[in-house]
């Protein structure tokens, strides 16, 4: 039997494209391998919102020539969205690559394995070093153009989810729709996932129980724009609110939550399911990108900064004792001094409990790419990348004081720690998001929900004590 290893780069989308790759892999007869040296079919899911991540895919693959050479049956593939964009790019810069598949063509990913092994196999088994041998490597490199470039056919990829593909066996994401509409300028995505599409939700609450028989407790809904869920038929229109409530109804599910949203989205239809159904996480994630009106324009979002304010007092407003966090951007093209502090003053006032910050990297094929000069100089981008960490560093140690000495539910997730004293540091997460780690004998403990009682924070960590198990699931 064939082995493949899978290492995954990027956003949750790219996590559970990974989770469904290995399934059907499994399924497909492929055994899953513990590391590169031991496997047939090596397997990189890629992202392509930062330069960064491209560069870490190509480093890893230049490391990988000499497995090329040392396994001729070996294939090295590159899926995800890396691969819908640059798809002859890749071979040209790593032409000892074999496989480049985009996220909407996962579905041919096992039967373009198959047919790569045996073509490969015949071919070291007869005359590889004759013309013939090299005519069909370069056959092989025209079905693989042909398998990527099937561009707008975005085929849903589902296999029956295997639980040795995940993390943990009681938590899992259930992807609810894909592709997106938006076509923030800076953004790649709706190149390379595709327009929105929302699965229906007979398919969604099907793989949820599918799921429950597998003993998972948390669901993740995810999409690229989730709140952007709609899925129409002759009968009815289902949103994101009314999926919540249908999900929550399954009596095996004790927590839902769902990312990312786009912040025109959140209709109070939806905050009131999160306030009301006692499941659903308390927290939202809701990107604002930059707090300067001008820059938001440039970036083609559609809101102000005075518009994403007035939705924070909404959601704080509507859903007691909920947690925001959000994602921003900083040296987007032309951005100025007083553009930066806009955004800082943005910070300062939605208190999120986290931020992720970037700096602006810029992705050929986007708008801002062919529009806009990326004109502030790295070492610009990087003081304001460090003064709005350390200013959102101190809201976030802030919050989490406020839970000294209360008393947190969580559900156990993993060991982040052997301890040097014997037994191990467990961690899970509240209702409202917050990392918890504690002290334990063993992990026994792990997809049980505790409580704790909270004796210290850091800015991103509460720490606390056994109290008493709630439930054992």
């Amino acid at each position: 039997m064939q082995k493949f290893y899978i290492e995954t780069v990027g956003c949750q989308m790219n996590v559970l494209d990974s989770e469904l790759v290995h399934s059907g892999l499994v399924q497909s007869g492929f055994v899953p391998a513990t590391d590169h040296d031991n496997a047939d079919v090596i397997l990189f899911n890629t992202c392509s919102i930062r330069q960064h991540a491209e560069d870490k895919i190509y480093s890893a693959l230049g490391r990988l020539k000499h497995w090329k050479t040392t396994k001729p049956y070996g294939i090295l593939g590159v899926i995800g969205c890396m691969a819908q964009k640059d798809q002859k790019t890749i071979f040209q810069r790593a032409p000892h690559v074999d496989l480049v598949l985009g996220p909407g063509q996962l579905e041919l990913l096992p039967e373009t394995l198959h047919q790569l092994l045996e073509e490969k196999l015949q071919q070291n088994n007869t005359h590889h070093e004759t013309e013939s041998g090299k005519k069909l490597l370069v056959s092989l490199k025209r079905l693989e153009y042909r398998h990527a470039e099937v561009i707008g056919s975005f085929r849903l990829f589902n296999p029956v989810r295997n639980p040795e593909a995940r993390g943990n066996r009681f938590q899992a994401m259930v992807r609810i729709m894909f592709g997106c509409d938006k076509f923030c300028t800076y953004c790649i995505v709706p190149s390379v996932r595709g327009p929105e599409q929302s699965r229906s939700p007979q398919e969604i609450l099907k793989e949820i129980r599918t799921l429950v028989n597998q003993g998972v407790v948390e669901i993740t809904l995810i999409g690229q724009t989730v709140n952007s869920y709609r899925h129409k038929n002759s009968e009815k229109t289902t949103s994101l609110a009314d999926l919540l409530h249908q999900v929550s109804a399954i009596e095996e599910i004790q927590r839902i939550g769902f990312v990312t949203n786009y912040p025109r989205g959140m209709n109070n239809d939806l905050l009131q399911a999160v306030r009301d159904l006692p499941k659903v996480a308390k927290h939202l994630h809701v990107p604002a990108q930059s707090g300067s009106d001008s820059v938001l324009q440039r970036m083609k979002r559609n809101y102000t900064a005075t518009e994403y304010r007035e939705l924070v007092d909404r959601i704080y407003s509507i859903i007691p004792n909920v947690s925001m966090t959000c994602d921003l951007i900083v040296g987007f093209c032309g951005e100025t001094e007083e553009e930066f502090r806009q955004t800082v003053d943005l910070v300062q006032y939605c208190r999120f409990k986290n931020s992720f910050i970037f700096k602006y990297s810029e992705r050929p094929g986007t708008k801002s790419a062919e529009l806009y000069p990326d004109d502030v100089p790295e070492s610009v981008k990087k003081i304001r990348n460090n003064m709005l960490l350390d200013i959102q560093d101190k809201i976030s140690l802030e919050q989490n004081q406020q839970f000294i000495g209360k008393t947190v539910e969580i559900l156990v997730e993993g060991i982040t720690k052997q301890l040097e004293t014997g037994g191990v540091q467990l961690s899970g997460r509240t209702l409202c998001d917050r990392i918890v780690v504690f002290d334990a004998p063993d992990n026994r403990l792990i997809g049980q929900f505790l409580k704790l009682n909270v004796y210290d924070a850091a800015p991103f960590t509460l720490f606390a004590r056994q109290s008493c198990s709630v439930g054992n699931f």
